[in-house]
């Protein structure tokens, strides 16, 4: 954490007026995090709600989870993932609302609107983070601080009196994420390279982003377990080589990168990997038809926003819940208490049309699990995985021979019209019987859209 000082060392005697300066540390990033989105949205506009412990929930029903909670929620221990029985138990007085999510993007891109005000966003990493490059006179580490308590209050005063930031600056965005985690809410933290290595000490491994459950018990077993452990290995040069085989991707190498204070553009190394979406369903569309159904409307979107990316699928993939005696896992646990689970995938030559997608999808849903214990799913998700951007990908000998150039076209005209004029202004006959379910929701990690 940096205090809004400059190090300067002098050194001046009357045989020698010279004046010798440490140079000002500087920061090449500036990452914004909302601080508990959807619940502080819901604050703002609703003033009952202020100062009191709100849940954001999928839907109003005791066996679902929140998805998001206020810092008055938190106080008591209600977290996103905490279930609505849990937290009434918590916290009593609790107050449950039923998310809004045309209302957080309509907000979200008011903020965006605000920070823009102060300087250019680089990158709009998720409807709640965004982060932007500085250049020039705004790297010196005072001239941040002062963008950084000048977006905050653009935040306050041009959209909400009651939304709150934390910002964080860092000579990398990676690092500056971390800083923006630091101190919240509201709070204000640059890592700068001369204070950098005592900063990170302070952290536990799970605290970075990218290490999860999975990953941290596998540095566990390499004898990796604290973040001094980690930084030891980023000492040395051979560990560079050893941090991309603990994480067996180039992203443990760019990692070791990252937290020497090192910057690179992050943009031309990464796209969206895949792109999913999912539905609990409700009671009258828990039957094969009309879970079929949802399913077609789930890779409708999901296709829709791939082609909007400019990216070609190479996997799909669905999954369903089925109420059984096995626990809950994954994102099913918005459904009963006891479910089996069932998921199957499919490779693709890389596409984009819905013919072809559709078709895939309903191969896969041929081999779903059959008999009376397996008739009423309640929950569905859809997945294209694999995603190749434009520039990287292959063309096929048969891609002007098999029409599949006519059914892209065709789909690219839908995309329009739905864009235009709403999400259900087209849709293939297959899906009519859900088109009032499945509605777009917000991914916690993905950049909002609406049609």
């Amino acid at each position: 954490m940096k205090a809004e000082s400059s190090q300067m060392a002098t050194s001046a005697s009357p045989a020698s007026p010279t004046i010798s300066a440490t140079p000002a540390p500087e920061v090449n990033w500036l990452f914004l995090d909302l601080n508990s989105y959807f619940a502080s949205v819901e604050q703002e506009v609703r003033p009952e709600l202020r100062n009191r412990p709100v849940g954001v929930v999928p839907m109003i029903a005791d066996t679902t989870v929140c998805i998001a909670a206020s810092y008055e929620a938190k106080a008591f221990g209600v977290k996103t993932g905490t279930s609505v029985a849990d937290a009434r138990q918590m916290c009593p007085e609790m107050v449950f609302v039923e998310a809004r999510h045309e209302i957080y993007v309509d907000y979200h891109h008011r903020i965006v609107k605000a920070v823009e005000n102060c300087l250019p966003i680089t990158a709009v990493l998720s409807i709640d983070e965004m982060a932007c490059r500085l250049m020039g006179r705004e790297r010196p580490l005072l001239a941040a601080m002062r963008l950084g308590r000048q977006v905050k209050e653009a935040v306050r005063t041009q959209v909400g009196s009651t939304l709150r930031c934390s910002v964080g600056l860092a000579p990398n965005r990676y690092l500056a994420k971390i800083a923006s985690d630091m101190e919240k809410p509201d709070g204000l933290v640059a890592l700068t390279k001369d204070i950098l290595r005592d900063a990170l000490l302070t952290l536990e491994l799970r605290d970075l982003p990218g290490i999860g459950a999975r990953t941290e018990k596998r540095l566990n077993e390499q004898g990796i377990r604290s973040m001094a452990d980690l930084l030891k290995l980023m000492d040395a040069q051979m560990g560079r080589e050893k941090t991309g085989e603990l994480w067996g991707s180039v992203w443990g190498e760019r990692l070791w990168h990252w937290l020497r204070g090192e910057d690179f553009d992050m943009a031309d190394a990464e796209h969206t990997k895949s792109m999913s979406h999912q539905h609990m369903l409700g009671p009258e569309l828990r039957n094969i038809e009309s879970a079929w159904a949802v399913a077609h409307k789930l890779l409708h979107k999901a296709a829709m926003r791939m082609r909007g990316e400019g990216l070609w699928a190479s996997k799909i993939g669905v999954s369903l819940s089925f109420q059984g005696k096995s626990p809950v896992r994954g994102s099913t646990v918005f459904g009963p208490s006891k479910s089996e689970s069932w998921n199957a995938e499919l490779k693709l030559t890389e596409c984009q049309d819905n013919g072809t997608l559709i078709a895939a999808l309903k191969k896969l849903w041929e081999t779903r699990p059959q008999g009376r214990e397996h008739e009423h799913p309640f929950f569905v998700a859809v997945v294209l995985g694999g995603l190749v951007p434009d520039a990287l990908h292959s063309l096929s000998l048969f891609d002007a021979q098999d029409g599949s150039e006519e059914r892209l076209k065709l789909a690219q005209t839908m995309d329009a019209l739905n864009h235009k004029y709403g999400m259900q202004t087209l849709a293939p006959a297959t899906m009519l019987t859900a088109l009032k379910a499945a509605p777009t929701r917000i991914a916690f990690h993905s950049i909002p859209e609406l049609f």
